[in-house]
């Protein structure tokens, strides 16, 4: 059997296209939902619209239109109904609230109702604070296999007025999160900011602001991933329903600071706080659910490339949940793809090209393959031979496939990416898809 690539320019308006590193494609894999921020990786946070558009046809809805100074990004997609998740920035900004990492909320809009958006996750900034509600900003919100719970990254606007840790106080740390759909969250109406969501909202990751050097204390967790369409098998054979795989800054024992892969199990109810609340205190930090179990998954403080490395990706798992890919190094400082498990052991080695893998990368939905951009082409690696197959011719390095996505299709014979095209004397980005024939 032979596989044959024919690729698509999608998008062509004179105007910014960034896609989110997972979840763009609608669950009939008809559709990509992309956000119109204006720089080529979308750091600024720029964007008016959430849109999709048709990849049949070229025809493009606007979904929601950010109003009142707000800007709105980062678009995921539900994986069976037909609505959105995306990063709102503060309507109304002042000096002292306008966009920042502790300054965003994820909301929700049903494509059948443009424009009519839904708080995700509640605010309370005002001691005592609201269980299930935030004290910051959420980031980058991917919903599970089921569509139920939705996982983020968080930092916190009560502990941002400190920047040194201190025994009496803490200070603000990126951290995962997820939500969950077990009831409506309504804060009080103590700061001009607060306001309700209809997830309860956590944060699950455990940071430390100055870990012990050699330990497994981390103070960074970042670029998580749902583990499994179901969890994954633990040793004994029992399952472990949800888990999110992450990134964790780790000081090394000659006090590098270097990414390690972690894990952190999650409790089937995330409404039960252990020993610190859930919502945290003026000076603590939010805490994880009672049940929540963190653990490292990867040592690599002594391989000649330590650490995780090459363009920013997040961790994705197998749809099985058996195998969590991340990049790293090799011995010749290429950066290749990698798999561990979520139980823990050695890292293997998938891929050993003569090219660094150049973007973040998704799984295939049988869990054959890796779509990723390589040597200036898109690919895709199969992962029990780690074969990588080139979809797209080299590209000059100008309209070379962006690094920020490579984004496998739900029915599997699609991959959605960017591409900067000249047009009208500039370079926008544009939304391309290769589309996979098997012959």
């Amino acid at each position: 059997m032979k596989i044959i690539a024919l690729e698509k320019q999608i998008t062509t308006q004179n105007k910014g296209h960034i896609l989110t590193n997972t979840g763009v494609w609608s669950p009939d894999s008809n559709w990509i939902v992309y956000d119109t921020r204006s720089d080529p990786s979308g750091k600024v946070f720029d964007g008016s619209t959430i849109e999709m558009v048709n990849i049949h046809t070229g025809e493009v809805k606007v979904l929601y239109h950010s109003t009142n100074g707000a800007n709105c990004g980062v678009a995921t997609f539900h994986p069976h109904d037909n609505k959105v998740a995306f990063i709102l920035s503060p309507e109304h900004p002042t000096p002292d609230w306008q966009y920042s990492a502790s300054h965003r909320q994820g909301v929700i809009v049903d494509v059948s109702r443009p424009d009519i958006a839904i708080n995700l996750d509640a605010r309370d900034l005002t001691s005592p604070f609201t269980p299930g509600a935030l004290r910051g900003g959420s980031h980058v919100h991917v919903w599970d296999a089921n569509g139920e719970w939705v996982s983020f990254t968080y930092e916190d606007h009560i502990l941002s007025q400190f920047k040194e840790e201190t025994s009496e106080h803490e200070i603000n740390l990126r951290n995962v999160g997820v939500s969950a759909p077990v009831g409506g969250v309504h804060a009080k109406k103590g700061h001009p900011r607060n306001h309700g969501g209809e997830f309860f909202s956590v944060v699950v990751s455990r940071t430390t602001a100055n870990p012990k050097p050699g330990s497994d204390e981390i103070k960074k967790a970042f670029e998580e991933s749902w583990v499994g369409t179901n969890g994954y098998l633990r040793p004994d054979g029992t399952r472990q329903r949800r888990a999110l795989a992450f990134q964790g800054f780790v000081v090394t024992a000659k006090g590098e600071t270097i990414s390690e892969v972690f894990i952190v199990d999650l409790p089937d109810d995330i409404t039960l706080s252990g020993d610190v609340p859930l919502s945290g205190t003026e000076t603590r930090r939010p805490y994880p659910p009672k049940g929540t179990i963190q653990r490292r998954l990867t040592y690599t403080a002594n391989n000649k490339y330590p650490g995780i490395e090459g363009p920013r990706h997040w961790l994705r798992s197998s749809p099985d949940g058996s195998l969590i890919a991340f990049l790293m190094k090799d011995e010749d400082g290429i950066v290749q793809l990698w798999t561990i498990s979520p139980n823990g052991g050695e890292p293997l080695q998938i891929t050993h090209n003569s090219w660094s893998i150049s973007s973040a990368f998704t799984w295939s939905p049988d869990g054959r393959y890796i779509a990723h951009v390589m040597d200036n082409s898109v690919a895709m690696t199969e992962v029990t031979t780690g074969k990588t197959l080139r979809l797209t011719p080299r590209s000059d390095d100008i309209n070379a496939p962006r690094p920020e996505t490579c984004v496998f299709s739900p029915d599997g014979k699609k991959i959605a990416y960017i591409r900067r095209m000249p047009s009208d004397g500039k370079v926008y980005n544009q939304i391309f898809v290769v589309t996979l024939k098997k012959i």
